[in-house]
């Protein structure tokens, strides 16, 4: 008989040699009730004020916050915000407007932006590269060629750092951009509702091209890691609920997914590891809950903003076999510590007894956020969340 390896690559490393963090993190996963709460944040924005107001510069951050060790370790040249080109498209100015200025980004997008200050705010996107088919197969559809050369020039690398992750029970996440993102990238949000009925044929091969890209990339990886987690920066929702409605999302995006992850399933060293399906998106996301879990099996889901209406308690209710992460109101962690005693004491205790939940900032610490203010939030966190 074949002995079972445990390497945490062809099968799960045994927990106790696993890395705190991670026997932790895999916990929040597997909805575990009771748990104390994996601590870590979203992102920030305020680093900048916190500096001015004394945070210390040589105390790493984790040291500063109690944050966790990370717990797990992300696969990615696969896109996030943007698609995954080789080559990107030269960032140039275009049009020189007086107080603005018109660049061509690195996505090929023609975006506004105050002259001398390209981050830190909502930039205005004028032209998207992609208007018909003659411009994607141009301009575009070649930059997505999975067999370039560039894509895997540090393949050895960073497969070499995710099997001494495995080894240490981390997670093994492969990120990528998802279908609307890429889509809303390519095309923009108001051209892809067009672009569905006008040209849905080049909306399928961008999607085809996307599948290709994706499928090759990941079986590089699979060729050294079992996967723990297929992460999809989708940002679908807005305020109101989904960007495009159930049946584009059925059509265009649902197909392409369903038949990555049956290979992705299929190419896995460790032939019994749960492959967690992660979609993280803005907005009013409950309103595509279902349909995920229906099409992909969706297990975890992330940040849940606040002010689109979603509750983590209610949704977490609703949905038990759903992990949450995110909830916390960016706005309330601005007021001070009357504000935040009610929000977190609303939250953390209740999520804490049913598990599969980890708070952080619903969409990054906003610069409105003193120092003094986020310490306080932190010190909360771990006092109601263990």
């Amino acid at each position: 008989m074949k002995k079972q390896l445990t390497d945490g690559i062809h099968g799960m490393a045994p927990r106790e040699k696993m890395d705190e963090s991670a026997r932790k993190l895999r916990d929040a996963y597997a909805r575990t009730p009771g748990i104390p709460l994996f601590r870590r944040e979203f992102g920030f924005y305020s680093l900048e004020r916190w500096k001015r107001e004394g945070m210390p510069q040589d105390v790493p951050m984790a040291e500063l916050f109690y944050f966790d060790a990370p717990g797990n370790f992300a696969l990615g040249q696969l896109g996030g915000c943007e698609a995954a080109f080789t080559p990107a498209f030269e960032v140039r100015m275009i049009e020189d407007r007086g107080e603005c200025e018109v660049v061509q980004d690195a996505a090929g997008r023609q975006v506004l932006f105050f002259k001398g200050r390209r981050s830190g705010f909502m930039p205005e996107y004028l032209v998207h590269p992609v208007t018909d088919r003659k411009s994607w197969e141009e301009n575009v559809k070649w930059r997505l060629n999975p067999d370039s050369p560039e894509r895997y020039a540090d393949l050895g690398k960073r497969v070499q750092e995710a099997q001494a992750a495995a080894g240490c029970g981390l997670m093994i996440s492969q990120h990528l951009i998802g279908g609307y993102m890429y889509l809303r990238s390519l095309i923009g949000p108001e051209g892809l509702l067009y672009a569905v009925y006008d040209m849905p044929e080049v909306i399928h091969d961008c999607m085809a091209v996307w599948l290709r890209l994706a499928d090759a990339v990941i079986t590089r990886h699979q060729q050294s890691v079992t996967l723990d987690e297929f992460f999809l920066d989708e940002d679908i929702c807005y305020n109101h609920g989904s960007l495009i409605s159930p049946e584009m999302i059925k059509e265009f995006i649902f197909p392409y997914y369903q038949q990555l992850i049956r290979n992705v399933k299929a190419r896995q060293l460790d032939r019994v590891r749960h492959l967690y399906v992660h979609v993280d998106t803005d907005g009013a996301a409950e309103s595509v809950i279902q349909l995920y879990q229906e099409a992909i099996g969706l297990d975890v889901m992330s940040p849940f903003e606040v002010a689109s209406g979603c509750d983590v308690v209610a949704i977490g209710r609703k949905y038990p076999d759903l992990a949450l992460f995110g909830g916390i109101d960016k706005r309330i962690i601005a007021l001070g510590p009357p504000a935040i005693d009610r929000h977190l004491e609303a939250i953390l205790p209740v999520m804490r007894r049913r598990g599969g939940y980890i708070p952080t900032c619903d969409h990054g610490v906003p610069e409105e956020t003193s120092y003094q203010n986020y310490l306080y939030y932190r010190k909360r966190c771990i006092e109601l969340g263990g």
